[in-house]
Formats: structure tokens, sequence, C-alpha cells
């Protein structure tokens, strides 16, 4: 099992520091799940990400976008600050993420007073929550995944897309920039003719050696911008490992409101108890 705690070892997403950690490679990584695991995102194949100047396609980019994004199996730790004009709202979670590359079950516990046993359990495609004072399990489905998840600027159906984009979506290298001096990939994602998304297409500008994306955003079919997320940290958390640990989505329907997803603690290859991920054992 491989722990980092996120919390003594941060820098910010445009510099180059390298945390001091002896961390010996797994097959696995972080991915944005959303409700920490499902916002999160989590660990894939070691490859070797220091090949930056190679001509890639869109699809090439995403792909190893995906691949540092797999996660095997983890427990997390981390919070959301959900602000609202003049007022902040702070949870916290812990998740558990369990993936074989093609389907992946996830759980996510909050654990601030307000919101204590409020779970979310997502099974592949599918997303339940339970509420523990209404003692009420729900399928979220329909209009629901639109909805802002705990009253956030994500919403679930953010969570469901964000582990499979190379699925949903087409990509075009649009071209080369930079971002606080690193430099960047602008790649254009347009649905797949056929698919049903929250967003007709994507543009995102993904970091050239980390393989990390630093600017996200979201629009209609008719073009305008709904939603914007940036990275705002970046932590090595294996040797050429990387992974966003603080985000900032904004819902540009919205007037003046954010969400903050920080991922405080990290266990890679952890022993996931037989049977939590059911829904059994979500009630």
């Amino acid at each position: 099992m491989i722990f980092v705690d996120i919390k003594h070892c941060r820098h910010k997403a445009q510099g180059a520091r390298t945390c001091n950690l002896s961390l010996r490679k797994a097959g696995m990584i972080f991915s944005l799940l959303i409700l920490s695991a499902l916002v999160v995102l989590v660990m894939g194949l070691g490859f070797n990400q220091t090949a930056a100047a190679e001509e890639l396609s869109g699809e090439e980019i995403m792909t190893r976008v995906d691949d540092n994004q797999f996660m095997e199996s983890a427990r997390t730790e981390s919070e959301m600050v959900i602000i609202d004009r003049d007022r902040e709202i702070k949870k916290e979670l812990f998740s558990y993420i369990e993936s074989d590359g093609e389907v992946t079950n996830a759980l996510a516990e909050f654990t601030n007073p307000r919101d204590r046993g409020t779970r979310y359990l997502l099974l592949d495609d599918e997303m339940w929550m339970y509420f523990p004072d209404a003692e009420d399990l729900t399928r979220i489905s329909g209009h629901m995944l639109e909805e802002g998840m705990m009253g956030s600027d994500f919403s679930y159906q953010d969570a469901l897309e964000m582990e499979q984009l190379t699925e949903l979506y087409e990509f075009e290298l649009e071209e080369e920039d930079t971002i606080d001096d690193r430099p960047v990939y602008v790649i254009k994602a347009t649905a797949r003719e056929g698919e049903d998304v929250a967003y007709h297409s994507r543009r995102l500008w993904v970091d050239q050696e980390r393989y990390v994306v630093l600017l996200e955003e979201m629009y209609a079919r008719d073009g305008r911008l709904l939603k914007e997320m940036v990275t705002e940290e970046v932590e090595e958390i294996q040797e050429d490992r990387w992974m966003p640990t603080e985000m900032v989505m904004e819902d540009k329907l919205r007037e003046d409101t954010e969400t903050i997803y920080r991922l405080t603690e990290i266990e890679l290859d952890y022993d996931i108890p037989e049977g939590l991920l059911t829904l059994d054992e979500l009630q």
C-alpha cells in the first residue's frame, strides 16, 4: 500500500518543484471522482511522461491523460468548499475507488456534522445515494443528474462522465500554448454521434509533461460556456506521476458561485473489504 499525505507535499500547478517522496511504482492513478472520487481523479499505468516533444494526435494525448487517471484501488480523504456569494460551506468526505479498467465502482461518505453518514455509491454507470436521517436509498437518474451534488458546482453527470471522456468524445489537437509558463496542448472534444452527454463540446488544456488537465471549459451545443474547471495545485505522488490535488469548478449559469475540491490524503493499492462497494452495504 502507498500512503501520501497531500497536506505535507504541496505546490502550485505552475511550479515544477518535486515533492520529496520515495514511492514505488503501482498500477493505478488518481481520477477525478468527483465526490472525491466521483470530481476525483486517480492512478494508472506507469509510462514515462517526459516525451512531451512527440507528435501526438488529440486522441493519443487524451489516452495518456486517461492512463494517468486510471485507478486500480484507493482510499482518499478530501474536502469540498462551496462558495455562494459571501457564504462558504465546507464538506468533508472519504472515498473508496476500485476499477478493472472497464468498470469503476466507488463509495463516498460525508463526515462533516451536517452531512455525516450521507453516502454515494457509483456502480459502473449507475449512481445511488443514501440519507441516514430518512433511511432513504435513491437512484440518481434523469433530471437529477443535472443537479449540483450536495449544492456544489459539480453535477452528478460530471461525476459519471469524468472517467468516460475517451468513450464519449472525439478529440482534435487545436494548438499548443502555455499556462503559467508550462507548455500545454489545447484539445477540442466533440461528443460522438449518438452519445447523450452533459456538454456538447469541451476544450482542455493538457500539461505536455505531466498529462494533467490544467484548464477545462464545457460548452452547450449553441456554443454557450456552461462551466469552467481550473486546476490550482498538482502533486507528484510517485516518480514522474502527477495528480491534481486542488480544482475549482465554476458553473457559469449561476451567479457568484464556485466549488473548490481538495484532495488531502490518498492510499494507493488499498485493500477494499469485500462487499463494501455494493447496494447491500450502502444502507
